[in-house]
């Protein structure tokens, strides 16, 4: 190894676990030591902190630093000399690509770009939500364009090589020791321009346009449900595929039931007298088909009953949530003189067991009372 080789972490006399405290600190201590302000006249003094320097700045660098610790100084042989590095890397590009990916590495020409993803929101009813539908759509999306087939060429012509690239799609600029890769301006990475563009889509390769979908919303959906529709979105620059289209559903309220993912829950009023001898009644349900419902004698407000499997159907399952009908008992509001006679009859006739709840509040206040009292 050449004296202008010596390993970054050996010159900085540090270990090569040391994080950029550390780095900046053994940094600052030996360039004070070998300063040319504080050896004046000494070459090796001035060759030193040279080198100090040069292994600061590439650690320091988190991109630098990971391309020195996997392949030591050959990362960086390349764009210093402009000779071919060492190993089998073409140039730092590359080595940065297989660190840190495609974003930083060569390659002859740029990926074809994939047309964006798009988002349409729909709302739908509680209704439609249990039972499913096929409903259209037309939204305004970028298309292939149809004279040129995507290609952005008007008909009959066609493409050559960027001459600004070489046809690689890509153009390198030195940055001190670094050649460092962008996309090339004037093809945009293609690698090739368009002699005449054409004339429908400007040589864009697609044009803005309604298109009309057919949407299959299956039973069972709720609000964020996600249905994506393959190659339905923009499509993609100079005949790159296209993106998805993604329709994300939000379901309306419904006038009689709440909905807590596939259980659906409806309050229910009944008179006092059903409540306290108990009954059947018909209440609707989400499918349309009436349901019976049995109401126990003496039953409460806010008495929760559960009918099982009348809920929502599970997505993409099989069966049914259930339907919970919270029970509010209703007191009449106007009575007629003879159901208000049977009442005080009704209430002459009570010992207090009836209502045990009640009974049970009012002689503890009244022990509470007694109590305060003595």
């Amino acid at each position: 190894m050449s004296a202008t080789e010596i390993d970054y972490y050996e010159l900085l006399e540090v270990e090569r676990t040391a994080d950029d405290k550390v780095l900046k600190s053994a940094y600052r201590k030996l360039a004070m030591r070998f300063h040319p302000d504080k050896n004046p006249g000494c070459a090796d003094s001035e060759a030193r902190f040279k080198q100090i320097s040069e292994a600061y700045d590439c650690l320091k660098d988190p991109q630098k630093r990971a391309a020195y610790d996997r392949y030591g100084h050959a990362a960086f042989q390349q764009g210093a000399g402009g000779g071919q590095a060492s190993g089998d890397f073409g140039d730092i590009g590359d080595i940065f690509e297989s660190i840190f990916g495609s974003a930083f590495g060569g390659g002859a020409r740029q990926q074809q770009r994939r047309g964006a993803d798009l988002r349409y929101d729909m709302e739908v009813s509680l209704d439609e939500a249990f039972r499913g539908k096929s409903t259209e759509i037309t939204i305004e999306v970028s298309q292939s364009c149809e004279p040129c087939n995507g290609s952005g060429a008007q008909p009959g012509t066609g493409k050559r090589g960027c001459s600004m690239c070489g046809g690689h799609g890509k153009v390198r600029a030195q940055q001190g020791f670094f050649v460092v890769e962008r996309t090339c301006p004037t093809c945009h990475g293609r690698g090739e321009v368009i002699e005449k563009p054409c004339r429908s889509c400007g040589g864009e390769g697609r044009v803005d346009k309604p298109q009309t979908l057919q949407v299959d919303i299956p039973p069972g959906v709720d609000s964020g449900t996600r249905i994506r529709l393959s190659g339905k979105g923009e499509a993609g620059p100079f005949g790159s595929p296209p993106g998805d289209l993604y329709i994300f559903l939000h379901v309306k309220r419904h006038r009689v039931f709440e909905r807590d993912g596939t259980t659906l829950v409806t309050k229910v009023p009944i008179t006092f007298t059903t409540a306290a001898l108990g009954g059947s009644i018909e209440i609707p349900g989400i499918d349309g088909e009436a349901i019976q419902l049995d109401i126990p004698a003496g039953i409460q407000s806010g008495k929760q009953l559960r009918k099982r499997g009348e809920g929502m159907p599970v997505l993409q399952g099989r069966g049914r949530g259930d339907l919970v009908i919270e029970i509010a008992v209703e007191t009449p509001t106007k009575l007629s003189a003879r159901q208000k006679e049977i009442l005080r009859e009704l209430q002459s006739t009570e010992t207090g067991d009836e209502c045990p709840q009640s009974k049970g509040f009012f002689d503890r206040i009244k022990d509470a009372w007694t109590d305060l009292t003595e």
